[in-house]
C-alpha cells in the first residue's frame, strides 16, 4: 500500500502550461527540470505575447500571501484613520481597494522571460521549476488598463508612441489620488514608479501593450500610518497575469 501511494504522489507531480500554446495541459515534473524543457514541449505560438508570459511559481505563494494580508490590513487602517479624520471620500476608496485586492489571487508570480529562443541562449535564465508550478502564454492584447484611485477603473486603447502619463487623461483621477506619481505596471511583471508633475515629470515613459498604471492614493497624513502602502499595491498588482488568462 505504501508503495502504491508514494507511486500514485509521485505520478500527479507535474508542471502545467496553457494558453496561446500548440500543446497545452500538464508535463511531468522532475527534480532539476528547468523552463525550457517544459516550454519546447508546450510550444508556445511563436505569435503569441511572450513578454507578457507569465511563470507562477510555487516556493512564492508564501511570500506574495503575506503580502496581500500586509496590503489589505493596511487599506483597513487607512479606512478606519479616514473615517476618524472624517474624509468619507478617503475611506470609500481604501474600502473599494480593499474589496479589490481581496478579490485577486495570490499567484506566486516570479518574473522571468519566458522566450524560447532566449532560454536556448541564456542558461542563467533557464531557471529550475517546481512541482505545481504553471506557465501561461497569453494571446497578443492591445490594450492598457487604469485602475486606483480613479472614478472608474479603465480598459484603454495602446498607443506606442503616447507616454504614460496620458493615459490618465482618459481616465480621471479621484481627489485622493497621489498627483505627482504613477505606478506603471508592466506585462512581464516588474514595476516603476513614474514621476507625473509639472515639477517632476519624467519624459520617455511609456507603457507596453497590456501594461497597467496604477494610480495611487494620497497618503500623506502622519496620523495614517500606512507610508509604503501605495508600493506594496503596485508590488502585489505586478504579480497577477493579464486579466484574460488569469488564474
Amino acid at each position: 500500500m505504501c508503495l502504491l501511494l508514494s507511486h500514485s504522489v509521485a505520478s500527479t507531480a507535474a508542471v502545467t502550461v496553457s494558453g496561446d500554446v500548440l500543446n497545452a495541459g500538464s508535463f511531468a515534473y522532475t527534480p532539476g527540470i528547468r523552463l525550457l524543457d517544459v516550454v519546447e514541449q508546450a510550444k508556445p505560438n511563436p505569435e503569441s505575447y511572450w513578454l507578457a508570459a507569465a511563470w507562477l511559481h510555487k516556493p512564492l505563494m508564501e511570500q506574495q500571501t503575506r503580502l496581500k494580508v500586509g496590503v489589505l490590513f493596511d487599506l483597513k487602517m487607512l479606512q478606519r484613520g479616514a473615517l476618524l479624520n472624517n474624509n468619507s471620500a478617503l475611506a470609500d476608496l481604501a474600502a473599494h481597494l480593499h474589496e479589490y485586492i481581496n478579490h485577486l489571487p495570490v499567484t506566486g508570480r516570479k518574473v522571468a522571460v519566458l522566450d524560447p529562443v532566449a532560454l536556448e541562449v541564456g542558461f542563467a535564465r533557464n531557471y529550475v521549476l517546481s512541482d505545481g508550478d504553471s506557465l501561461i502564454y497569453p494571446h497578443r492584447t492591445n490594450t492598457v488598463t487604469v485602475v486606483g484611485a480613479v472614478q472608474k477603473a479603465c480598459t484603454l486603447p495602446f498607443k506606442p508612441q503616447q507616454q504614460a502619463r496620458d493615459y490618465l487623461d482618459s481616465c480621471p483621477s479621484l481627489a485622493e489620488a497621489e498627483s505627482d506619481y504613477l505606478w506603471l505596471i508592466y506585462p512581464d511583471g516588474t514595476y516603476r514608479r513614474v514621476a507625473i508633475a509639472a515639477w517632476n515629470r519624467e519624459d520617455g515613459v511609456h507603457a507596453a501593450a497590456g501594461s497597467m498604471i496604477f494610480v495611487p492614493v494620497r497618503n500623506d497624513n502622519s496620523d495614517l500610518p500606512t507610508p509604503d502602502l501605495n508600493e506594496q499595491l503596485a508590488q502585489f498588482l505586478a504579480t497577477q497575469p493579464l486579466a484574460e488568462v488569469a488564474p
